[in-house]
């Protein structure tokens, strides 16, 4: 993917380790929120002062005090008669791995088209803040709590905030709402590395998203501990008619997470660009629907790396290793940099694959090159890491897709590479995780919600689970849920005008996902349709009567370096009703 801005870069790494509410190098264990009795505030402060308690912070709505106090006090507090009960403050997480498409899959540029971009509605996004002067959030009204939310030291807040927001403005990326929403920043993480906060401050964050005036909250975070005071919350949150959407968990275990496990939060797993389960994606019976969480390309206020060739910018990340350092040559095929060859002076394209990362580069530093870009092997971009080595030459990673493409057409022009790192800047960085997920799922339901802001929030929930794409066994399952959200079937549905399950296949579209395995990847999406349908490319019936589960990816042998163009058609399998054509160049 090109970027004509100098802004375009691919941040290496995620590391999130260090807490906003906290500033010990770990979560402190003896934390805790005490829930007091009507009127009792006051006698149940000073007793936690008495008990040498260390007050953070009071929930008013909640009547719940988070405190630090000495465990041996705790028995004693309990059996205060002021006192209703007591419970862990439980650390919370971004939930996030380190490692762009989903627009497309969520059916949003459909939505928009229908004249729903989600005008009159406020996400808040309850994160580690935003980079506020990012290129791609110009123009957005965006407030935020408290001092310092304008700014992200760990890069998670603006990735999340970039998914729902980016406005469509030529540079970096679009999000699900394209510069429409206004946002509501909340701060809970902090530091360089964002590693936790607490069901107090999230509680605490919650209550400030619904004074702002948030119908839909994002929280890409979580934790194991349920909290008493966190589901009553967010329960009390959705009768007041908000939408709270959090991320389900990124352990790849069946452990439920909380916020998101509470039924009055929807769960969001993650699934890939061919629609399957991320591997990392936890499994619940609390899950309730799905989205895009790999190799998601958003926002970031870092860059470690940049690529221009010929007046035209690639979204490049130095792998973790590399010096720090310029470089220019004209660009060369190095295949998959097994071994040597004679590249004195040159930028050395290298393929994914076979050895490893640090291998590739020492073949291009014996070999006399300036710099080593190494591109993915299957669609997407990705972060690499050169172990125990240190490059002297910049190493950098790049998607499948911008590699494959210079390789074809770019060989001996110039290449301009830098892997110094900048902060504070508008880069932009691919990542996976269930935080990835959650902001799709956020942004289209205020886009939903923008076409009937009448609707209740249970509304809007309804017509996103009744209209998923369903995924894996029929029906809700824990891996996906109710299935990946469909923005405009679930606007059609709110509005009263959803299509007939045996209507023709409608909205189809077709992706260039590049070679694999020695052969070009097509990805076709569309919505409605009967139970089975035929797939069509060029006029010629290439699958029959499959199930209709609005996806589907033909596999088509092509001669390298070759160009041209497929049209792809889908009807109900049997019939002459088919969607519209779809063509997609390669």
């Amino acid at each position: 993917m090109t970027q004509n801005s100098l802004a375009v870069a691919l941040a290496a790494a995620v590391m999130l380790v260090a807490s906003g509410s906290a500033s010990a190098a770990d979560p402190d264990p003896n934390r805790v929120m005490i829930k007091f009795k009507p009127g009792a505030s006051a006698q149940v402060q000073s007793a936690l002062r008495a008990a040498g308690g260390r007050i953070h912070l009071e929930l008013a709505p909640q009547r719940v005090i988070a405190v630090s106090v000495p465990q041996q006090a705790l028995a004693g507090l309990r059996n205060n008669p002021n006192i209703e009960y007591v419970e862990q403050d439980a650390p919370r997480y971004p939930a996030a791995q380190v490692t762009p498409y989903g627009i497309n899959s969520v059916q949003a540029p459909q939505t928009w088209a229908a004249g729903a971009e989600g005008s009159g509605i406020k996400v808040c996004v309850i994160d580690s803040g935003i980079n506020a002067n990012h290129e791609d959030f110009a123009g957005i009204p965006m407030t935020g709590y408290p001092s310092g939310w304008n700014n992200d030291s760990c890069g998670h807040g603006t990735h999340v905030a970039g998914t729902i927001a980016a406005v469509d403005n030529n540079v970096g990326v679009v999000g699900v709402s394209p510069g429409a929403v206004s946002l509501h920043i909340v701060k809970v993480f902090d530091g360089a590395a964002c590693g936790w906060s607490y069901a107090s401050t999230l509680v605490d964050a919650a209550n400030r998203c619904a004074s702002a005036g948030a119908r839909v909250i994002n929280m890409s975070l979580g934790g194991d501990f349920a909290s008493n005071t966190e589901e009553t919350a967010f329960a009390n949150l959705n009768s007041q008619g908000i939408l709270s959407v959090a991320a389900a968990g990124n352990d790849g275990n069946t452990r439920h997470s909380y916020p998101a496990s509470y039924d009055s939060v929807m769960s969001v797993a993650a699934v890939d660009i061919n629609n399957a389960h991320a591997d990392f994606s936890q499994s619940t019976s609390q899950v309730e629907i799905a989205a895009p969480g790999v190799a998601v390309l958003s926002t970031y206020p870092y860059r470690t790396g940049s690529m221009t060739v010929a007046g035209t910018g690639y979204i490049v990340s130095a792998m973790e290793g590399s010096v720090q350092s310029t470089a220019n040559g004209a660009m060369v095929d190095g295949g998959l940099c097994t071994s040597a060859g004679s590249w004195s002076g040159k930028v050395v394209m290298c393929e994914r694959g076979d050895i490893s990362f640090a291998d590739k580069v020492s073949a291009v530093q014996a070999g006399g090159g300036v710099a080593a870009v190494v591109y993915n092997n299957e669609p997407g971009g990705f972060s690499g890491t050169l172990g125990t080595m240190t490059s002297t030459v910049p190493a950098l990673s790049m998607s499948q897709e911008d590699g494959q493409a210079l390789v074809a057409a770019s060989l001996g022009q110039t290449a301009a590479v830098s892997s110094v790192s900048e902060a504070n800047t508008s880069g932009y960085a691919y990542l996976d995780g269930t935080s990835m997920a959650t902001p799709h799922v956020a942004g289209s339901a205020a886009i939903i919600w923008s076409a009937n802001p009448s609707a209740s929030n249970q509304q809007v929930r309804d017509a996103m689970t009744s209209t998923a794409l369903d995924l894996g066994p029929a029906g809700r399952d824990n891996d996906y849920g109710y299935g990946l959200v469909q923005t405009f079937a679930a606007t059609e549905a709110l509005l009263g005008g959803g299509p007939d399950p045996a209507d023709p296949p409608a909205s189809l579209s077709a992706y260039n996902y590049g070679i694999s395995k020695g052969k070009l990847q097509i990805g076709l999406q569309w919505s409605a349709g009967d139970v089975t349908v035929d797939v069509y490319r060029d006029g010629s019936r290439i699958a029959s009567a499959i199930d209709n589960g609005g996806s589907y990816t033909d596999a088509v042998k092509v001669r390298r370096n070759s160009s041209g163009s497929f049209s792809y058609r889908v009807c109900n399998a049997g019939t002459s009703e088919c969607s519209a054509d779809a063509s997609v160049d390669y």
